[in-house]
């Protein structure tokens, strides 16, 4: 238990790091860390089970800053501990090529298990590794070999909480009954606009208690109160927690505590002298910590300890269950099966051979029953939509029925449904896929995003790709969003023509190991393209010539998914043109020169894409002198059928295009 004086103390020294390091930046958040460091102090010096020398460590508990700006709290945190973050490190806050970026970066520093800038996101990260913490355990844990057994821990603030995600990921939380969740609320009633109770005037604890959360309020800066809180927290296995903290903002500024002034700038050189006197820090040089506080935060020891523990747990684990073992381990370094790309080849060879005329989700829906067999970290889910967008499989269990499972279905929470992903591929040991409406990704965007910037294998299935859904109209049909997720860096966009294409795609999505992809795919059937074996081979390049060019090459078709049998049928009415499928853009110009002008010369100007989206990415390709067809405005509701040809997306319109530039 710890004492209030020396709790007092150490916290103190996330206080001091805060307002140096953002008076030296002259910019950041120091209001939440120093109303934040008691409850800090006493879960990561009592409870938090991590290795400072080894961040990756598979069994440690997961931490998560979700009000991010309050990031100096984080670093600091993780520089008393003993990470590699130097106090350099944190002088260097905010900074060009810093590990101490204005808010926690992946990838940055170790420690930091997500980015967490936009608000909301965080505590949605920390329900996707409570996730997968949970449904990993069943599927690997067995009686006397709890080999999975930690706990997520997270941080937020008002913000957080007025975030509509954080709504549908603490309502899904709840509903799964993830009980090692364990969330603290900086309940200091500000914001950067001020008090929020003009604006904010939920209550929180009834909310969470709806959700089916254990609910507990405390006095954030009571170490006792804080630590018999968490002890409760933990006890309870079937509910997450929230623990409701009272705080007082920028606790210790004399002329700022409690007031948005110390929200979001930094002190001042003179309040800080004033802080300093305040918390009775007898040295006034800036960034100075004393070695007894160093000592006191040291965590390495005692982290090693436990991870020698729980590599002697492993070894007795690996003794037991040696199938077992090897198998979390690849799935714990994401690894696929040796024999995944055969047995991916070997699919898309059959969907090649069979030449179904079948829509592309259910093409997917095929793939997915093909690969997933084979791939056992596969953790997929819908947006309430499993039967339009075909994501459900013969092998799939739901994990609310299954806690070994490997599909959730998420509800109406496109936004909550991603981040969540996106928590559970940070954890490790899945490949998570989520789907909706390609519409509805509107509502995921942010969360697309985010889980671009950290770099992780997240699958978005995206169905009902365009104007091709038909009778619900324009507010169900995609117009922009393809462009959208293309000009997104470090992003995949596949939308294919075919089964094989779309074979394809799912197998570079899930050999694509530090970034995501999106699949965009038909409601309605398409015809099957018929290949020779090296443009088989040459779909994963992003881009192939399909149908070849009869007589000297005067023009190229350029098309994708659905539009590509109309890029076919002009192909047969023309002499001189070439069709290019390109399913995924982004793969085609990562390849060399030498490939890129075999199927696109630079020397044939004559160019026309055909795609039912948005006009304006194509001219990358075709050049201002080329000819797009396809939207510029929104949809309307009719038939199918019948909006091609109203929107002039035909045949007819692809010939006479290519006919007006040659």
């Amino acid at each position: 238990m710890p004492t209030q004086l020396n709790q007092r103390h150490n916290a103190n020294a996330i206080r001091i790091l805060a307002m140096d390091a953002v008076q030296k930046a002259n910019s950041g958040h120091p209001g939440a860390p120093m109303g934040m460091a008691d409850i800090a102090e006493v879960l990561w010096r009592e409870f938090l089970n991590h290795n400072p020398k080894n961040a990756k460590w598979a069994n440690r508990d997961r931490f998560v800053l979700s009000n991010g700006h309050g990031s100096m709290l984080l670093y600091a945190l993780l520089h008393l501990t003993g990470y590699d973050l130097s106090i350099d490190d944190i002088k260097n806050f905010r900074q060009l090529h810093s590990k101490t970026a204005g808010h926690p970066e992946h990838g940055y520093a170790d420690g930091i298990e997500t980015t967490t800038g936009p608000l909301g996101q965080g505590i949605a990260n920390a329900v996707g590794f409570a996730l997968a913490e949970k449904t990993l355990a069943a599927q690997f844990n067995r009686e006397n070999h709890e080999i999975i057994n930690h706990y997520t821990y997270a941080f937020l603030g008002d913000g957080c909480l007025m975030e509509g995600v954080s709504h549908e990921a603490c309502s899904l939380a709840g509903t799964l009954g993830l009980g090692k969740l364990i969330a603290y609320y900086d309940d200091n009633g500000i914001s950067i606009d001020g008090e929020v109770e003009g604006w904010f005037s939920d209550d929180t604890a009834k909310r969470f208690e709806a959700y089916g959360w254990q609910v507990l309020s405390v006095d954030g800066h009571d170490a006792e109160a804080i630590y018999k809180a968490t002890q409760a927290a933990k006890a309870e296995t079937d509910k997450p927690s929230l623990l409701i903290c009272k705080t007082i903002i920028g606790l210790g500024s004399p002329n700022k505590q409690g007031k948005e002034d110390c929200h979001g700038a930094p002190l001042g050189a003179d309040e800080i002298a004033l802080t300093r006197a305040e918390l009775g820090w007898a040295d006034d040089t800036p960034f100075a910590i004393p070695q007894e506080i160093y000592q006191a935060w040291d965590a390495t020891e005692k982290g090693a300890a436990l991870e020698a523990l729980w590599n002697e747990q492993f070894a007795k684990y690996q003794a037991a269950y040696p199938e077992l073992a090897a198998e979390l381990q690849r799935r714990l370094a994401g690894d696929l099966p040796s024999n995944f790309e055969q047995i991916a080849d070997d699919f898309i060879k059959l969907c090649n051979q069979k030449g179904e005329n079948i829509a592309t989700r259910k093409a997917s829906q095929n793939t997915i029953a093909a690969f997933a067999p084979h791939l056992p970290e596969i953790l997929g889910g819908s947006a309430d939509l499993a039967g339009s967008n075909l994501t459900l499989w013969s092998g799939a269990k739901g994990v609310q029925q299954h806690a070994d499972g490997n599909y959730v279905h998420y509800g109406v929470r496109e936004f909550g449904m991603t981040a969540i992903a996106n928590g559970v591929a940070l954890h490790g040991g899945f490949i998570p896929y989520t789907a909706t409406f390609l519409m509805f990704m509107e509502y995921a965007r942010n969360a697309v995003r985010m889980s671009a910037l950290m770099k992780q294998r997240v699958i978005n299935v995206y169905t009902h790709d365009s104007i091709g859904l038909g009778e619900d109209g324009p507010t169900h049909q995609p117009v922009e969003q393809i462009a959208s997720l293309r000009n997104t860096p470090n992003h995949f966009t596949w939308r294919p023509c075919d089964t094989t294409e779309t074979a394809v795609a799912w197998k570079m999505a899930l050999t694509t190991a530090h970034a995501p992809t999106s699949l965009i795919l038909s409601r309605q059937n398409l015809p099957f393209q018929a290949r020779t074996d090296e443009q088989l081979a040459n779909i994963e390049k992003g881009a192939y010539v399909l149908a070849h060019e009869k007589g000297e090459l005067k023009a190229i078709i350029i098309a994708t998914g659905s539009e590509v049998d109309l890029a076919m049928q002009a192909h047969s009415q023309l002499e001189g043109v070439r069709v290019v499928s390109m399913p995924c853009a982004e793969k085609f110009m990562e390849q060399d020169d030498a490939y890129r002008e075999s199927v696109l010369p630079a020397g044939v100007r004559a160019r026309v894409a055909v795609e039912a989206g948005i006009t304006d990415y194509w001219y990358k390709f075709v050049g201002l002198d080329g000819k797009i067809v396809g939207m510029n405005s929104f949809g309307e509701s009719a038939p199918a059928k019948d909006l091609f040809a109203h929107f002039g997306i035909t045949a007819d319109a692809v010939v006479a295009a290519v006919k007006s530039l040659i």
